[in-house]
């Protein structure tokens, strides 16, 4: 927790509300929810749009934009299957209407309809801490409401975070933020694209917009791409891009933007050389930052250098302000938002009773390139900075039947495990439903059950879960006891001669 010290505030006698939650992102919908569910009386603020970033901006149209470039990539190989298309012509303005059309799908989950008549109040507008029970709400029509709490929850996620190149503030770049507004008014896909930044995000969007038709250039300054992966899974993505026509610039550093001739510029760093790349658009992917502005945590003393501080129960500095998701780390995702949630909404209205302290000891993610990249527990690479033990069973998709049926025999399982135990330390996949897949390790891992409990489960044939079984027969295979083994050859032999 910060050392900070923490202000006097005189209690209000009454309370108007249980708990307040600010923001009305997945950490946010998720704690009023909850809330709400057991009959407390919530009240949710919201500056912008219901949903938070993840719908309007960030996980549903991406994964739309995802879908649709994938399909696109399908028909451009639709040859192998004996078809033949020949060229795919894109009508963009109706690939981004059908972006739209997918957010209007969700909207209903995460509306101010659906909360209200779930119990929430829902308040639009923008909050301000004025004491650790008071929230003053300047509301979108104009008018001012101060609300006292008991609890309150912050859950203002985060933005893109923007580098300080030179010259970039003077260029129309985009970020995950804006670049489906921008791309919506686009009679056409700009043709030559930056992206700066091998996360994630940079990457999902770097083969999504290079399968629809983009000339893409990747720039990382740092040495591979998803560098949070082992090695192997960074070299499988640098692999895929290249052969899909991404131009992947690891070890480059942007040092400075302009414009001449009506042409845009990014200048490069790599290897104490200069390079100039051109290009039409620039996207900036480097990563987020916990929005902690203009809500006064700095008046109530909390500390707001990167993310908000709090404890093993979700408490901040005041024991009855808590903080999800993004703006309080460690992680950036929207399961990990909806999962200290529960803790955050239960340990504030119950915490009197008894708290709980938030589980991370299971958290999985997964990167939706084509193919997915989905892991759990611990990596390689991990594994050996902590300096721990451990055994790895490896299985290639291109021995799965269901992959070679589909045309997607490509890529891999690897399952990390206590030495010569079947305990699951980790899993890496890199496959089709790769995703999807995770989940029986997830699983497995949060109760405790290890490879011969996925082993001893039947898996529907032809099915890519089999590839988790198959990975487990891996590992049973390396704990084979050689000198039985041995024996029972010579008994099979002698009981062959035996007359």
């Amino acid at each position: 927790m910060s050392k900070l010290k923490k202000k006097r505030w005189p209690s209000p006698s009454s309370y108007d509300r249980n708990l307040i939650v600010i923001g009305a992102g997945a950490g946010g919908l998720v704690s009023a929810y909850i809330a709400a569910t057991v009959k407390a009386k919530v009240s949710l603020v919201e500056a912008h749009k219901m949903g938070g970033d993840c719908l309007n901006t960030g996980c549903v149209p991406s994964k739309a934009l995802i879908k649709i470039a994938k399909i696109r990539h399908q028909l451009h190989h639709a040859n192998q299957y004996g078809f033949n298309v020949g060229e795919v012509s894109i009508d963009f303005p109706k690939v981004m209407q059908q972006v739209q059309k997918v957010i209007q799908a969700v909207e209903p989950h995460d509306s101010i309809e659906r909360y209200t008549k779930l119990g929430v109040e829902v308040i639009q507008g923008y909050a301000k801490l004025i004491d650790p029970w008071t929230v003053e709400i300047a509301l979108n029509n104009g008018q001012q409401q101060c609300v006292t709490t008991r609890s309150i929850i912050i859950a203002t996620g985060a933005q893109p975070f923007i580098p300080p190149i030179e010259g970039l503030n003077h260029m129309d770049y985009l970020t995950s933020d804006n670049l489906w507004s921008v791309l919506s008014q686009q009679p056409t896909l700009p043709k030559n694209w930056i992206v700066l930044g091998g996360g994630p995000i940079g990457c999902e969007l770097s083969q999504a917009l290079s399968r629809l038709g983009a000339n893409v250039t990747q720039v990382e300054m740092l040495p591979r791409l998803m560098i949070r992966e082992d090695a192997d899974v960074s070299e499988w993505v640098r692999t895929t891009f290249e052969q899909e026509g991404i131009e992947v610039l690891t070890e480059h550093k942007a040092l400075r933007c302009y414009q001449q001739n009506q042409k845009n510029y990014l200048v490069v760093e790599y290897q104490g050389q200069e390079k100039t790349l051109v290009f039409d658009q620039f996207l900036c992917a480097v990563g987020r930052r916990a929005r902690l502005q203009g809500y006064g945590l700095e008046t109530l003393g909390i500390d707001t250098k990167r993310t908000i501080t709090t404890n093993q129960y979700l408490q901040t500095l005041y024991p009855n302000i808590y903080a999800v998701g993004d703006v309080a780390g460690p992680y950036q995702f929207t399961h990990t938002a909806a999962h200290q949630a529960w803790y955050a909404s239960v340990n504030a209205l119950f915490g009197h009773f008894k708290s709980f302290k938030v589980d991370y000891s299971v958290i999985p993610w997964t990167t939706f390139l084509d193919p997915e990249i989905a892991r759990v527990g611990l990596n390689e690479q991990e594994a050996k900075q902590k300096n721990m033990a451990y055994e790895v069973s490896y299985y290639g998709m291109d021995d799965l039947d269901r992959a070679i049926t589909d045309g997607v025999d490509y890529g891999f399982i690897k399952v990390l495990t206590v030495p010569k135990k079947d305990k699951i330390l980790g899993v890496t996949m890199v496959g089709e439903h790769a995703g999807d897949l995770l989940a029986e390790f997830v699983l497995a891992m949060k109760h405790g059950l290890g490879l011969n409990k996925i082993l001893g489960t039947i898996h529907t044939y032809p099915t890519f879960a089999e590839a988790n079984k198959y990975v487990a027969g891996v590992w049973k295979k390396t704990q084979a006891p050689k000198k039985l083994l041995q024996w029972l050859e010579r008994y099979h032999q002698w009981r062959c001669a035996d007359k």
